[in-house]
């Protein structure tokens, strides 16, 4: 029995859409007509009339309301001010990534990079995030910005053994640290103890090495190590390109999630960063098709970003096949933009095509890797779900907005259509962080500009970092020739 305090508990009445989750079933169902209350920070009803003392009510009519959005992968410090130069940028040579030509061509400067991140954190609260796991390369600030934000954040430190490059645009050159970077992996560690010792519940870290093909098999199997030894989530990107892949089997002989197997290096649960390029994927033409089952045997789960890679003609192959293999599907968003609507729609579209078939990914399997799939990587049964003992991380989607009509589905309207335009208000642990569409705890506005001043004071310079040393208007064209007259 949950009990609840008359001077906190807060009561939605006469909710037309709740979320709720069925623990019998295990799933999510819509209730209609419900009542949904909540004191302090975690669910106390979610069902028919709410008889407990409240003291605050409040009209739930024209209303749908969800639980939060956990976004499993992203990178806040580095992305948004690449923002209107990397979607159209592709290089042919590395199998259309632009990942190796785009990465350093503005790199902002550590004391600048608080900016980007609550950018990022102010877009993925207004499109209806609650829980973040965010990988980024330590900076100044990091955990004072995920505070502030009012983000339920999961901060992982990115470290490696080795930095890529190209040279000449086809290749590519790996860097390698002479202690394997065992010194990066011990300031990362020291983010999730800063994290944990802060005074705010909503913060802890997750043990982030950055790649299979940038990684020691030591430097991976410490981490491994200081994961289990905290608790804390593990990802690893693996099959993030095709070039990546080559590298493996030319360096190895074996696809990257074998390599990791012969090195005894898969860790039951483990998070997989995107899990493209494994050795099913058509491009490839491998010989063996071993790594799907080895995702399962682990019980890993995926974090799927389809926006980006769409964006240069890639997809995974397939949600669908790997959702019905019993691999927990997870989404992120990556880079920008940091909307998870928008990435939850692209899921299903992708999947569609890459399956040939509507029924591939029904909208029902991406709300779950949103939501409740995304939960059970964590190991949280408290999140992605509304039902008593949870906690009070929720998204109130106003459904009379005229993107969401006509209304016969809710979900379907929202993640096919309204996307973030219909998310009204956002709650994490019972705390409003969007009011009305307007995020309350970042200034975006303030942010947005700090963004823009960063990438004008890079873009005169980009052309150096180019390896090719193009200019600008060359390495990312744009839509529309400037006028000369």
């Amino acid at each position: 029995m949950v009990m609840t305090t008359q001077d906190q508990t807060v009561c939605y009445r006469n909710v037309d859409w709740l979320v709720r989750w069925n623990e019998k079933d295990g799933a999510h169902e819509y209730l209609r007509g419900g009542d949904f209350a909540y004191d302090g920070d975690g669910i106390v009803h979610v069902g028919r009339d709410f008889a407990g003392a409240c003291a605050e009510e409040r009209d739930g009519r024209g209303t749908m309301i969800m639980p939060g959005l956990i976004n499993l992968h992203t990178h806040s410090a580095t992305m948004p001010v690449l923002k209107g130069i990397r979607e159209d940028m592709a290089n042919p040579s590395l199998y259309m990534s632009a990942l190796y030509d785009g990465w350093n061509l503005f790199p902002t400067p550590p004391e600048r990079k608080r900016w980007n991140t609550a950018y990022a954190y102010g877009e993925m609260l207004r499109s209806g995030v609650t829980t973040v796991l965010d990988m980024c390369y330590p900076f100044p600030g990091w955990v004072d910005v995920a505070d502030k934000s009012g983000l339920r954040c999961y901060l992982g430190g990115l470290f490696q053994s080795a930095q890529w490059s190209t040279s000449n645009g086809h290749s590519l050159d790996y860097i390698w640290a002479e202690d394997g970077g065992e010194a990066a992996m011990a300031s990362c560690m020291a983010v999730i103890e800063e994290a944990r010792q802060h005074a705010s519940t909503l913060l802890d870290g997750a043990v982030t090495p950055m790649a299979v093909d940038t990684c020691t098999p030591e430097l991976i199997r410490d981490a491994e190590a200081e994961s289990l030894r905290l608790g804390a989530p593990f990802q690893l990107h693996v099959g993030e390109s095709m070039i990546e892949f080559l590298e493996m089997t030319r360096l190895t002989g074996k696809s990257q999630m074998q390599w990791l197997e012969a090195n005894d290096l898969l860790l039951e649960g483990m998070l997989i960063g995107h899990g493209i390029f494994l050795d099913h994927h058509s491009w490839l033409h491998w010989g063996t098709r071993d790594d799907l089952d080895l995702l399962v045997d682990i019980k890993a789960a995926v974090t799927h970003c389809p926006v980006v890679f769409s964006r240069y003609g890639i997809t995974l192959e397939s949600f669908g096949l790997y959702n019905d293999a019993g691999v927990t599907m997870t989404i992120g968003t990556d880079v920008f933009p940091h909307n998870m609507i928008e990435e939850m729609r692209a899921a299903a579209v992708c999947g569609r095509i890459a399956d040939q078939h509507m029924h591939a990914v029904p909208t029902t399997s991406v709300f779950e890797a949103a939501t409740s799939e995304a939960a059970r990587a964590l190991g949280r049964d408290d999140l992605g779900r509304l039902a008593v003992g949870a906690k009070a991380d929720f998204v109130v989607v106003d459904t009379q907005v005229p993107e969401m009509q006509p209304l016969y589905d809710p979900l379907r309207s929202l993640i096919h259509t309204a996307a973030d335009r219909a998310v009204r208000d956002v709650f994490v642990g019972g705390i409003e962080r969007v009011r009305d569409g307007v995020v309350l705890s970042i200034d975006m506005a303030d942010a947005a500009s700090q963004v823009t001043a960063t990438q004008d004071e890079l873009m005169p310079d980009a052309s150096s970092r180019h390896w090719a040393q193009k200019p600008l208007d060359e390495i990312a064209p744009r839509t529309l020739p400037l006028a000369q007259d």
